[in-house]
C-alpha cells in the first residue's frame, strides 16, 4: 500500500507512527535509509489491533536493540515495529524462574539474575542485544546459548494471534531454531540455578573482562558478522578471516576490526553498499582460500 492509504487504514495509531522514519540511528552500525512506516507498539492490545488491521499485507520487520542489523540505504517498503517500554519488564515468577519482556536488554536480564542470586545468565552480560533478538537467533557466547536457560516463549504472529511455546517444542541449532519467521516475541520465561551473589557477580566480571580484551567496544559495529562454521571446521571464523583476508581490507569507511576480525566497523560514514561489499568480499575470499562457505550471523534488512 501507498502511504496515503496506510494513513487512512492506521489513523487510530497516528500518535505512534512515523512515516518515512530515518533508521540510521536505530542500529549500532549507524547505517540505513528510511522505513515507509515506523510503529512503536505501546502495549499488547494495540499491537494486536495494529497487526489485524494490516492483515499481513505489508512486509514487517521488528527491530530491537539494532545490535546485529545492517539496514539498506534505500527505503524499506514495509513496516518496522519497535516494542515500547511496556515490553521491557522483568520479574521473578518463583525463586529460580524469571519472566522477561522481549524488549529487555540481554545485559539487563543478566543484572537482574545476579541481583536475585541466580546463575546461568552470566553470559548474557556480554551479548549486546535484546531478549527477542536473542531468542530469534539462539544467541550465545562463552559456551552458553539462550536454549540452555529458556523455558517458554510468548509470541504473536503477524495476523495478530497469540501463542505460548514451551522450549522443549523448539528445535534449536547453533544460532538458529525452527520457530516460524512471522513470530514477534513478546516475553519469555527462563530458569536459573540458585547461587551465591558473589560467585555469580565474579563470573559476570570475568566474562566482561574477556570480552573487553578481545572485542571492539564503543564503536559503530554490528557484532559478529559470520557464524562459526562448526560443521565444517574446528577453527573459529575470525581465524579463517585472518588467514584469508588482509586486516587492512576496507570499502569506504567499512573496515575489519583490528581487534577481532569477525567484527566489521563503520569508521565514519560507511554506506550500506560499503558494508555489504566488505561482507561479500570477505566471504568470497574465505571460500577461495579455505573452501569453507560462511553463513552470516548479522541480519540484513533491504
Amino acid at each position: 500500500m501507498q502511504i496515503p492509504q496506510l494513513k487512512i487504514l492506521l489513523k487510530d495509531f497516528d500518535e505512534n507512527i512515523i512515516y518515512d522514519q530515518d533508521l540510521k540511528k536505530k542500529n549500532w552500525f549507524n547505517i540505513g535509509g528510511k522505513s515507509k512506516v515506523f510503529y512503536k507498539a505501546e502495549n499488547l492490545k494495540d499491537l494486536i489491533k495494529f497487526l489485524k488491521l494490516l492483515d499481513n499485507k505489508e512486509k514487517i520487520f521488528v527491530i530491537g536493540a539494532g545490535s546485529n542489523t545492517l539496514i539498506s540505504d534505500d527505503i524499506f517498503d514495509g513496516v518496522v515495529i519497535k516494542l515500547s517500554k511496556n515490553f521491557n519488564r522483568i520479574s521473578l515468577l518463583k525463586e529460580d524462574v524469571i519472566i522477561s519482556g522481549s524488549a529487555v536488554l540481554d545485559k539487563s536480564l543478566s543484572e537482574f539474575a545476579t541481583e536475585n542470586h541466580l546463575s546461568g545468565f552470566e553470559f548474557l552480560s556480554c551479548i549486546p542485544g535484546s531478549i527477542g533478538g536473542g531468542i530469534k537467533m539462539n544467541a550465545g557466547c562463552f559456551g552458553k546459548e539462550f536454549k540452555d536457560i529458556l523455558l517458554s516463549i510468548q509470541a504473536i504472529n503477524k495476523k495478530g494471534n497469540l501463542l505460548t511455546i514451551p522450549s522443549n517444542e523448539i528445535n534449536f541449532d547453533y544460532r538458529n531454531n525452527d520457530l516460524p519467521e512471522d513470530l514477534i516475541f513478546l516475553s519469555a520465561s527462563f530458569k536459573g540455578v540458585k547461587s551465591d551473589y558473589s560467585k555469580v557477580n565474579s563470573e559476570v566480571k570475568k566474562m566482561k573482562s574477556l570480552k573487553e580484551k578481545n572485542q571492539p567496544m564503543k564503536i559503530k559495529t554490528g557484532g559478529s558478522t559470520f557464524k562459526n562454521p562448526i560443521n565444517q571446521t574446528n577453527k573459529k571464523v575470525w581465524e579463517l578471516i585472518r588467514e584469508s583476508v588482509s586486516i587492512d581490507t576496507k570499502f569506504g569507511d567499512a573496515h575489519i576490526s583490528e581487534k577481532h576480525s569477525n567484527f566489521f566497523v563503520n569508521k565514519g560514514n560507511a554506506t550500506f553498499n560499503d558494508m555489504k561489499n566488505l561482507i561479500d568480499f570477505v566471504s568470497k575470499k574465505v571460500l577461495e582460500k579455505t573452501g569453507i562457505k560462511l553463513d552470516k550471523e548479522i541480519k540484513i534488512l533491504e
